[in-house]
């Protein structure tokens, strides 16, 4: 494209007479570049394709886990923990991603990598500078006068000034510094999926610690039934003894089951105060300033939106920022590849000098100026610049299949916990089944050992039975309430991927470039 020609002006005397002339050179010397600026070497971006399947293949219903109704669709968003409707959990997790200090961790290194667009976007502006200087400078001597005598002279003093501004401008012809601000973008994106990730990560363990609690809770109470069951039977065998229709055997044994069962009490809550303790450092407290009440373990699993494979592309931080990444790296090699073209700089200088600083100002003939432009290429490097290129197509394979690992890991933990859920479901129902029967042998040899017509061991043996049967339901019930946290932490939480923070919030145009050679502005 060239520039309509200016009118030819005749040579004159004139002060100012060439300045059209020159003023019309200058435009030309700076639009030209500008009329081709906006090119972005290197390849545009496309999302490359991620191996997901059109259903889960655990997704059964099963008895004692509710598939979401469709009213249900998707998670709450922020608060997923509400579906457990637990006052108190509700109250933990509103402060994790106020007071944990990892999250805040997280939240820092965002704050880091916005700021270091700004910094990496500076470079589309011109650098200006400005100096001043002032220096004084004299010399003196002995004179000779026209006698031939000598005589001291005190010499003479100069006081000299300067000031002006200096001004360069790297143009971007090739698009290598909005290749960096590209990447830069991408990296602050996904470290803002970094974040998300990193708060529901603790979420989840506040959560998994919380209900680990409430399982302590609920064998303390089991054990305390027991203990109470324990004590009456060692009251009934010392009675029978003092009556002399039992030997001490039967005494033994019952305090030896008492005695083993307060130990196991006493266990339960060393773990209950330890998950205490974990409780208070995710919600970023000292262990010493947080107390949880008792509380009962819930015995009921919420319905969880599942939704198809495809939805996690959207809903998982770590898979958004996988994705984010290779953006980033993508835009790395359009940065390396623009090195192999020049570098294109407009300089501009102006400076006045003079020995008085006001009447310096008013003289033209102490003023210089100059306006330049400049183009820097490398015409050898040792193939450094190509090994650069190979470099960033390196690091983007990596996070190609890096973003592919992420989207099966992901696929694999939800169909882990699908799994656990529905046959944790079946194994809880028979077991319901196997405690109803223990429970109902107990009484029975119990009431059998009062009549007189049963041994202590029976009931011995029937009691441990029912008492590990009894633990083993409440352990199971307790990992099936862990396993619904993890799958909600398998499918994202209720976060989405249009939570991040977009491109035009994170980055400004070049305020210099005409919009319509903004390229790749979308991007």
């Amino acid at each position: 494209m060239s520039l309509p020609r200016s009118p030819s002006i005749a040579p004159s005397s004139r002060p100012g007479a060439r300045a059209p002339r020159r003023h019309a050179l200058l435009l030309g010397a700076v639009l030209s570049p500008l009329v081709l600026a906006g090119c972005m070497v290197g390849p545009s971006y496309h999302r490359p394709t991620a191996q997901v399947s059109a259903r889960f293949k655990e997704l059964v219903p099963a008895p004692g886990w509710e598939k979401a109704q469709p009213a249900m669709a998707e998670l709450p968003k922020n608060a997923w923990w509400t579906i457990y409707d637990d006052p108190i959990l509700n109250d933990l997790e509103s402060r994790v991603a106020i007071s944990n200090q990892n999250v805040k961790m997280y939240e820092a290194n965002y704050r880091q990598a916005r700021a270091t667009i700004d910094s990496v976007r500076a470079q589309l502006f011109p650098t200006i500078s400005g100096s001043i200087g002032f220096n004084r400078a004299g010399h003196g001597g002995s004179s000779v006068s026209s006698s031939g005598n000598s005589y001291a002279n005190a010499g003479t003093v100069y006081n000299s000034y300067n000031i002006g501004p200096s001004a360069s401008w790297d143009l971007d012809l090739w698009g290598k510094i909005r290749r960096n601000i590209q990447s830069q973008v991408t990296a602050a994106q996904a470290s803002a999926a970094d974040l998300a990730n990193a708060t529901l990560s603790y979420q989840a363990q506040l959560a998994t610690a919380y209900f680990n609690l409430r399982y302590q809770d609920s064998l303390q109470d089991l054990l305390r039934r027991y203990v109470a069951f324990n004590t009456r039977a060692l009251e009934i065998a010392q009675n029978q003894f003092d009556a002399g229709v039992s030997d001490p055997t039967a005494v033994m044994q019952a305090r030896t089951q008492l005695e083993q069962n307060r130990a196991s009490l006493i266990q339960a809550g060393i773990a209950r105060a330890q998950y205490e303790h974990a409780i208070a450092v995710l919600v970023g407290r000292s262990p010493a300033e947080l107390t949880i009440k008792p509380g009962e373990l819930s015995r009921a699993i919420p319905p969880i939106p599942v939704g198809v494979p495809a939805d996690l592309l959207q809903r998982r931080p770590d898979i958004a920022a996988a994705e984010r990444a290779m953006e980033q790296y993508n835009a790395q090699i359009g940065a390396a590849i623009a090195a192999f073209f020049p570098d294109v700089t407009i300089n501009a200088s102006y400076s006045q000098s003079g020995g008085d600083p006001v009447t310096s100002l008013m003289s033209v003939a102490n003023r210089v100026w100059s306006l330049g432009a400049s183009a820097t290429e490398t015409l050898f490097s040792g193939g450094s610049r190509t090994a650069a290129v190979h470099s960033a197509d390196a690091q983007y394979d990596s996070a190609v299949a890096t973003y592919r690992q992420t989207v099966l890991t992901a696929l694999q933990g939800t169909e882990d916990q699908l799994s656990n859920l529905r046959i944790l479901a079946q194994q809880a129902a028979q077991q319901d089944i196997a405690l109803d029967y223990a429970n109902k042998a107990v009484q029975v040899s119990m009431n059998q050992y009062e009549a007189g017509t049963q041994i202590y061991t029976t009931v011995i043996t029937n009691v441990n039975t029912a008492l590990g049967i009894a633990e083993t339901t409440l352990s199971i019930q307790q990992q099936r309430m862990v396993d619904s946290v993890s799958l909600i932490q398998a499918l994202g939480g209720g976060w989405n991927a249009a939570r991040l923070p977009s491109k035009a919030s994170l980055q400004t145009d070049n305020p210099f470039l005409p919009s319509f050679i903004q390229k790749d502005k979308n991007q």
